[in-house]
């Protein structure tokens, strides 16, 4: 049976990366973003339907949820650093307005999301949402929206579990080929970035679209509740 997948902020990245791995697996996949232009553009691509969606946007989420039968993956990978994070701490408002776009998009456009499709959700159903290595050190206000992100979805495992559907976050190190950092990534930052890694090399999308799937998978239907952290061993658990 051909499953039915949504992925936020499928436009570019880790989202695009992931949306490709599902759609090769003959999965119908609806990608979201916020511009018609990228949107079509991207869904073009990628042989998967495009839906314009601001996922902080309440209206606009329970239009895209309205479009939607039963759900069987939903990836909340949404997010990234708000553009007007720039001018960080000029004044109060300013440092108010950056947590708020922070808490916005790498929190509340999972949360506005599920919600809406919550009861879209079969009992085979999986909830993937993307996290950060930020969520652990030096992460700033991206950080803590990051860390209350692998929070919620802790405690909308233990909500949505007894009915078969799992939740779990995948928390991103550094992943080359992305705009995460806008074109500001320096060479001496990129090398003391692999540094920290075990394997000595830069994460990649197909690392992130690879555990998405595999969180979706038969085989990971005793997983939730859980931060995967996928760094080549930059950031580690025990």
């Amino acid at each position: 049976m051909t499953r039915i997948v949504v992925v936020t902020g499928g436009t570019s990245g880790i989202g695009a990366a992931i949306a490709q791995r599902f759609a090769v697996d003959q999965a119908e996949v609806f990608i979201t973003g916020r511009h018609s232009e990228t949107v079509e553009l991207a869904a073009k691509e990628l042989g998967v339907h495009g839906v314009v969606c601001d996922a902080t946007d309440p209206g606009q989420v329970a239009s895209l949820a309205a479009r939607l039968g039963e759900l069987d993956v939903l990836v909340n990978a949404a997010g990234g650093l708000p553009e007007a994070a720039s001018g960080d701490g000029a004044s109060l408002d300013a440092l108010l307005a950056q947590w708020h776009a922070n808490l916005g998009q790498n929190l509340l456009t999972a949360v506005l999301t599920t919600s809406a499709v919550q009861d879209k959700l079969t009992s085979d159903s999986s909830v993937i949402s993307i996290g950060s290595i930020g969520a652990e050190r030096r992460g700033g206000s991206y950080g803590a929206a990051k860390a209350a992100l692998a929070s919620w979805s802790a405690s909308l495992s233990a909500e949505l579990a007894p009915r078969g559907v799992t939740c779990n976050v995948i928390s991103a190190g550094y992943i080359a080929g992305t705009n995460f950092f806008r074109g500001q990534l320096s060479d001496e930052r990129h090398r003391a970035l692999v540094e920290e890694t075990h394997n000595k090399r830069p994460g990649a999308v197909d690392d992130i679209a690879q555990t998405a799937f595999f969180l979706a998978s038969p085989g990971a239907r005793h997983i939730t509740g859980q931060t995967i952290h996928v760094n080549g061993g930059a950031f580690t658990t025990r």
